[in-house]
C-alpha cells in the first residue's frame, strides 16, 4: 500500500470544514464548562443543604456517566419530551455540561486554597459578598486554577470524536465520510489524527508554561 497524496488533496475541503467546526465547539464547551463549573463549585459551598444537596447529586451523576451515554440522551431522549436541538447544539451542551462537573471540583480546590486572612480582611473591609467574591477571592482562585482549567480544554478536544455518534460533523466523522466516499481509510484518518496531535501538543505545552509562571 502507497501513501496517496490526491486522497488527501481530496480530503482537504471536508478536513477544514471538520476542523472549524471541532474549535467551535471547543470554544463554546469551554465557556460553558467554565461558567457551570463555577456555579456548581459556590452550590456546592452553599450554606443550604437545599441548594447544596441537589447539586452534589447532580454533579455526581453527571460526572459518573459516560459522555457517550449523556450525549445519545440529550439527543435521542429529549426530542421525546420536546426538546430539540440540532446535532452541533447537542453536542457542545453535552460537552460542556460533563466538563463542568469536573471544572467545579477545580474552583473548589482553588477557593480552598484562598488564606484565610483574605476573607478576614474583606470582612473587616465591610466588603458586600458579590465584591468579595468578584475582587478578592475568584482572582486569586482562578490564579491557581488556571493550568488546571488548561488541562481539562485538551481533554474536550481529545473527546470531539465522541459527537460523531450524533452526526456533528467534526474533523473524525468527515473522515469517516471522505472514506465512505472514496473507500480510502489510512489518509483522511492519518490526517486528522496529526491534526489532533498539531492541537494538543501546543497546547499542552503552553499549559506547562502558564504553570511555571503562575508558580512564580
Amino acid at each position: 500500500m502507497t501513501w496517496d497524496w490526491s486522497a488527501v488533496a481530496d480530503f482537504m475541503p471536508r478536513f477544514w470544514e471538520g476542523v472549524l467546526v471541532t474549535l467551535q465547539i471547543l470554544v463554546l464547551g469551554s465557556l460553558l464548562s467554565f461558567t457551570l463549573g463555577l456555579v456548581w463549585a459556590l452550590g456546592l459551598r452553599s450554606g443550604s443543604r437545599f441548594v447544596r444537596w441537589p447539586v452534589g447529586l447532580v454533579t455526581e451523576f453527571v460526572r459518573n456517566t459516560p459522555l457517550l451515554v449523556q450525549l445519545f440522551f440529550l439527543f435521542f431522549v429529549l426530542p421525546e419530551w420536546g426538546v430539540q436541538f440540532s446535532a452541533l447544539t447537542t453536542g457542545t451542551i453535552a460537552i460542556g455540561l460533563h466538563y463542568s462537573t469536573y471544572t467545579a471540583q477545580v474552583y473548589r480546590a482553588g477557593i480552598d486554597a484562598v488564606p484565610a486572612g483574605q476573607w478576614e480582611a474583606a470582612t473587616a473591609l465591610s466588603l458586600p459578598a458579590h465584591r468579595t467574591w468578584s475582587a478578592v477571592i475568584l482572582p486569586q482562585a482562578v490564579r491557581r486554577i488556571a493550568p488546571a482549567l488548561g488541562n481539562y480544554v485538551i481533554a474536550m478536544l481529545k473527546d470531539t470524536p465522541l459527537l460523531a455518534g450524533i452526526s456533528v460533523l467534526e474533523m473524525l466523522q468527515q473522515s469517516r465520510l471522505e472514506s465512505a466516499a472514496t473507500f480510502q481509510y489510512t489518509e483522511p484518518l492519518t490526517v486528522v489524527g496529526i491534526a489532533f496531535i498539531l492541537i494538543a501538543y501546543p497546547a499542552s505545552l503552553l499549559v506547562r508554561t502558564l504553570e511555571r509562571r503562575l508558580a512564580r
